[in-house]
């Protein structure tokens, strides 16, 4: 549809289009990577243009012009989320950031809580009936535009169309500026590789095949996308479309054909990226974009089955608190999508949140797990929100745990250096005992090729990894739900109580190499329980003790014949021939394990009941 044919009284140039701004308007600028650049340097460039309160999500062009005094006297910016761009000035206190959950905003608007006079946004062409598209920026940019007094659109051939609420009629545009230019793009910088490769890895562990995903903002988020290859029928939900998702949507790793809310639709609202990625959204009906007040409801969320959501944060400290926001009284990203999608996640069907960030800042020498957030630092998110934080060094489980067991769990996955240092002020807080011995300071990413999963006879799986300091909780609901047979048969006593020090001992003496355990978990309502422990400690040079313990109703399902299978490859890496065992005579289910495992095993019986087993490696 050529626009001089059926609204010639639209049309203006960007210079007569902004002259309708008046002094003292507040005006709305289009998101990101689709704001409308050309409008935006014509009202700057306009000397006659004053008093002016600017507000955006996401600014780019602005940057140029905030180190400019008389920019400044004239134009008040007042930012939803602070872009890297921005981020100096905002240090600076040249703009202001207002802190609200993405998913509020466009009823802000309409509530005019925030009066809009303006809305510059940019557009793709009209199609034959009159409709353009807001292309790559629908997110608060629709509802921006609907509540403005006059709204006035740069006409750009090389937005692209998309799909879901980005069309817009022409009859809701006031003024017509056609002016093609390149979009913005955005491509963040790859920061430090091995730490990106590492927590990678671990999201990988998490991710199961049909999941849908909300990736957050940041470099972080995007950078651990193709660490994510392999996976199968993915689904998308999630505020914004980056490149790092390009790959995973082209080898169909994401398909949403497993998604059982708006199945067959990657749904968003918002994307920033290269020219590649934009070409691909173009008229794909992939791709579903609605306003954030949709895409960004918990309660829309969490209709999603199997929903994670994958953000990243400043600072957690050791009680689960995050913060985003901020480093100190510095504003330097904003609220954003994570609190909106983290509670959505908690509501959908096996439905979590993890939270990547790396372990330390500032080239290793502060760690970014602490004691307590810096001061200034706001809390984004609470430590009632939040059920998985992940480093390079680990995954930390804490959802509905103890502050004492979110202390073990985080300390943990902190940089090896830091870990006593975190105990010890957490022992000074009175978070822990006193006596709390700290998690090893070893680097334990070689341990998860000792992770393994067993599937049982009953169609369910168990999972087995070996034994951290973080499951000294469970180990203890583990040896009080033995019976007294069982525990008589491993300890040679009919032990009553299984105390604290034990426990810590237990974990604390894992060297992971001349002594290991390894425990097995299974599945059971809401929380993974220990069902199986074992473990061998050096004996000798070449010789290692092994001992086990199964409860009873998963007695016969060869559980324990799995675990001595894992136990035996961990004992060949670490150069010893042959396993040793004391077992009672009367154990007569450990003994034919044993002995089905190690045909040529020897056992010697001795005058006190006991049989001394010895078992060569074949």
């Amino acid at each position: 549809m050529k626009l001089e044919a059926v609204c010639p009284e639209k049309i203006l140039t960007p210079e007569e289009s902004v002259k309708k701004i008046h002094n003292g308007s507040r005006v709305f600028i289009g998101t990101g990577c689709g704001e409308p650049q050309r409008l935006i340097r014509a009202m700057i460039e306009n000397k006659t243009i004053q008093d002016i309160i600017v507000y955006q999500m996401l600014s780019a062009t602005l940057s140029e012009y905030v180190e400019d005094e008389n920019f400044l006297s004239r134009f008040s910016i007042k930012l939803f989320f602070i872009s890297i761009l921005m981020r100096q000035f905002a240090f600076e206190g040249k703009i202001d950031y207002i802190p609200v959950y993405l998913s509020q905003i466009p009823k802000i608007f309409k509530d005019n809580e925030i009066g809009l006079d303006f809305a510059l946004i940019q557009v793709s062409p009209p199609d034959a009936h009159g409709f353009c598209s807001l292309g790559i920026s629908v997110d608060i940019t629709l509802s921006g535009m609907k509540n403005a007094d006059v709204v006035i659109a740069q006409v750009n051939p090389r937005m692209p169309r998309t799909w879901g609420d980005a069309l817009v009629h022409m009859d809701e545009i006031d003024y017509l500026v056609p002016f093609e230019e390149p979009l913005l793009e955005s491509l963040p910088e790859t920061k430090n590789r091995k730490v990106i490769e590492r927590i990678g890895h671990y999201v990988n562990q998490l991710v199961d095949d049909g999941a849908t995903l909300q990736i957050g903002f940041g470099h972080l988020p995007d950078a651990v996308m193709p660490y994510l290859a392999d996976k199968k029928d993915l689904g998308i939900h999630t505020q914004v479309i980056t490149d790092g998702l390009l790959p995973l949507f082209k080898n169909k790793a994401i398909t949403n054909r497993k998604k059982n809310y708006l199945t067959d639709r990657a749904v968003t609202s918002l994307c920033m990226g290269s020219q590649e990625l934009y070409d691909f959204v173009d008229d794909n009906p992939m791709f579903y974009f609605r306003s954030s007040e949709f895409v960004n409801d918990p309660n829309v969320i969490a209709k999603n089955d199997h929903f994670i959501s994958i953000s990243s944060a400043l600072e957690v400290d050791l009680t689960g608190q995050i913060c985003t926001d901020s480093k100190g009284y510095l504003f330097y990203s904003g609220i954003g999508d994570q609190v909106d999608f983290i509670r959505g996640s908690s509501m959908s069907k096996d439905g979590f949140s993890i939270v990547i960030i790396p372990s330390t800042a500032q080239n290793g020498e502060v760690s970014r797990i602490v004691p307590h957030l810096s001061e200034g630092a706001g809390v984004a998110t609470t430590r009632g929100d939040i059920d998985i934080i992940v480093t390079e060094y680990g995954i930390a489980e804490i959802r509905r745990k103890s502050i004492s067991q979110r202390v073990m769990e985080l300390a943990q996955i902190a940089h090896p250096k830091f870990r006593k240092e975190l105990i010890e002020q957490a022992k000074q807080r009175h978070y822990i005992f006193p006596d709390q011995l700290p998690p090893t300071s070893q680097d334990l990413m070689f341990l998860d090729s000792y992770n393994t999963t067993m599937p049982l006879p009953s169609g369910k799986s168990i999972e087995v990894r070996p034994l951290l300091p973080s499951d000294e909780f469970e180990s203890r609901h583990f040896y009080y739900s033995l019976q007294e047979d069982s525990i008589y048969y491993r300890f040679f006593n009919k032990r009553k109580v299984f105390s604290r020090e034990m426990l810590q001992r237990q974990w604390a003496e894992v060297d992971y190499r001349r002594n290991m355990s390894l425990i097995a978990l299974m599945q059971m309502g809401k929380r993974k329980q220990i069902v199986a422990i074992g473990s061998y400690a050096e004996a000798s040079e070449d010789s290692a003790e092994v001992a086990f313990l199964v409860r009873e109703e998963f007695h016969g399902q060869g559980i324990g014949s799995f675990l001595l299978d894992a136990l035996e490859k961990i004992a060949r890496e670490n150069n010893y021939t042959r396993f040793i065992a004391t077992v009672l005579a009367e154990n007569e289910k450990m003994l034919y394990v044993f002995q089905k495992k190690y045909p040529k095993a020897k056992f010697i019986r001795s005058g006190t009941g006991e049989v001394e087993v010895e078992m060569p490696f074949s």
